[in-house]
């Protein structure tokens, strides 16, 4: 059986591009790979990237420049879900960092490996979480 190395991309599909960046990029402090009016693409941490889509901006074929190959359609709507691995140092300061930007904490777990569970949500609904270590046997 060939080995998975990991999870490389997660997508989250928005209603509004430009507010979908405002918030990842002045709340979360995400930065940009790159982006276009459909979708953006950011460096979200241990070698992980965050992609938004533009709910029905993705549903044909792309073809890209130079002979590099195409990329299928896909789609979603409806509020998903997605974790952020954080330190366990950096826990109360994310905290104190979505209260300043007026970001709701919905929910807040304790693990018992350990691990500590912020929830919020981002403008399209997407329940959003920053996990510190112990939350799962492999983190």
């Amino acid at each position: 059986m060939p080995r998975l190395d990991g999870v490389l991309e997660t997508a989250l599909y928005v209603t509004d591009m430009v507010r979908a960046r405002a918030f990842f990029e002045e709340v979360m402090g995400l930065s940009a790979f790159t982006a276009d009016q459909r979708f953006t693409a950011y460096d979200a941490g241990g070698g992980t990237v965050l992609l938004l889509f533009l709910e029905g901006a993705t549903r044909d074929t792309v073809v890209l420049p130079d002979e590099m190959g195409t990329i299928p359609p896909h789609d979603g709507t409806g509020r998903t879900h997605m974790a952020f691995a954080i330190g366990t140092e950096a826990l109360a300061e994310w905290e104190r960092r979505l209260t300043s930007h007026g970001i709701e904490i919905e929910g807040r777990t304790h693990w018992p490996r350990g691990g500590e569970s912020l929830y919020f949500r981002d403008p399209d609904g997407h329940l959003l979480e920053l996990a510190t270590p112990g939350v799962w046997p492999t983190y």
